[in-house]
């Protein structure tokens, strides 16, 4: 109850803000002009506005987008308000490896620095699909696609993190819906990348959530072992109506967000987390850390769980490995 009143209130935290502070806010100090930053998802909603903040603070941001028309108008509303950016727009669909690949690729003979990859993208599927490498279509975004594409750029951001003295930030965007998942990860990856049988979109949604926060835990660790200068942090943004609903629009989606309007907050507020994770001094060397309202908080208790953390790791190097997709999907639903 009283944390549900620090909420609406806007009570401010240990950070110095909570969960009425706004992305510009919460980077009013920082001085982004050195940093390379690539942004997921960065067409709309909270995406763009981490990319519109960022921008101001004076960051090189990448956009990579699935929808490249998008994000070049995306590119074209910062210019507008920022003149002087630097700002590069590349193919991205996160639902196919291939695509993960070329894109890594792509950017590696741009050579250029990697500071911050803000992996925010985000996807709910109401109708059940399959991502051309046979694995459902919202773990699939979320999830994977994200995965293959840290993992590929990791070294970039291990290496500029050695070279620059500045410390890496890797941030995944996730949701308190992570909590909401039961029964057995790698068992329901598998059956709804099989068939429909047993898809439910909330839970394929609330599955690929937990599968981030679990990502990060993992990397971490595996970020401490390695002695790297790069840090990773998992957010729930709150909230807020975005283009995720987009595939229900109508009268019952406006009434339930209607009802809910004192709990939602805009988006402004919505990328504050995600910025002040990316931007903060006080977050400097804080690692697999899972953060709300701009403040550390609690996952729940599955998604903290080490064990859980590395059976998906390990499921998800073979779900991405270079080998025929379908025979890869094979091993994978052998493992179940």
């Amino acid at each position: 109850m009283l944390e549900s009143v620090k909420y609406l209130i806007g009570s401010v935290g240990a950070s110095g803000f909570g969960s009425k502070s706004t992305a510009e806010e919460v980077t009013q100090n920082s001085d982004l002009r050195s940093l390379t930053a690539i942004i997921t998802g960065a067409t709309s909603g909270i995406g763009a506005e981490t990319a519109q903040v960022l921008a101001r603070r004076g960051a090189r941001l990448i956009l990579p987008a699935r929808n490249v028309k998008a994000a070049e108008e995306a590119k074209s509303r910062i210019l507008s308000e920022y003149p002087d950016s630097e700002i590069v727009v590349m193919a991205l669909d996160l639902s196919s490896l291939n695509s993960v690949r070329r894109f890594v690729t792509e950017f590696d003979s741009l050579r250029l620095p990697l500071n911050l990859l803000i992996n925010n993208a985000g996807k709910f599927a109401h109708e059940h699909g399959i991502s051309e490498d046979g694995i459902e279509m919202t773990f699939a975004t979320n999830y994977l696609g994200h995965f293959l594409l840290t993992k590929l750029l990791l070294k970039n951001m291990i290496e500029t993190a050695n070279v620059s003295g500045i410390q890496g930030r890797i941030v995944n965007v996730s949701s308190t819906i992570h909590g909401w998942f039961t029964g057995d990860t790698i068992r329901y990856i598998g059956e709804i990348s099989r068939n429909n049988r047993h898809y439910d979109p909330t839970r394929a949604y609330a599955l690929s959530k937990l599968a981030n926060v679990l990502h990060t835990k993992e990397l971490a660790r595996r970020l401490k072992k390695m002695e790297a200068n790069v840090t990773v942090n998992c957010v729930h943004p709150g909230i807020v109506r975005t283009r995720l609903t987009r595939e229900r629009e109508g009268l019952i989606t406006d009434l339930v967000f209607f009802l809910a309007s004192k709990l939602l907050k805009t988006i402004p507020q919505a990328a504050a987390t995600t910025c002040y994770v990316a931007t903060n001094p006080k977050v400097k060397n804080v690692s697999g850390k899972y953060f709300a309202d701009c403040n550390e908080t609690t996952s729940c208790k599955r998604a903290s769980n080490l064990k859980e953390a590395n059976r998906l790791w390990c499921a998800s190097e073979i779900m991405v490995s270079n080998t025929d997709n379908k025979s890869s999907l094979a091993t994978f639903t052998n493992l179940i």
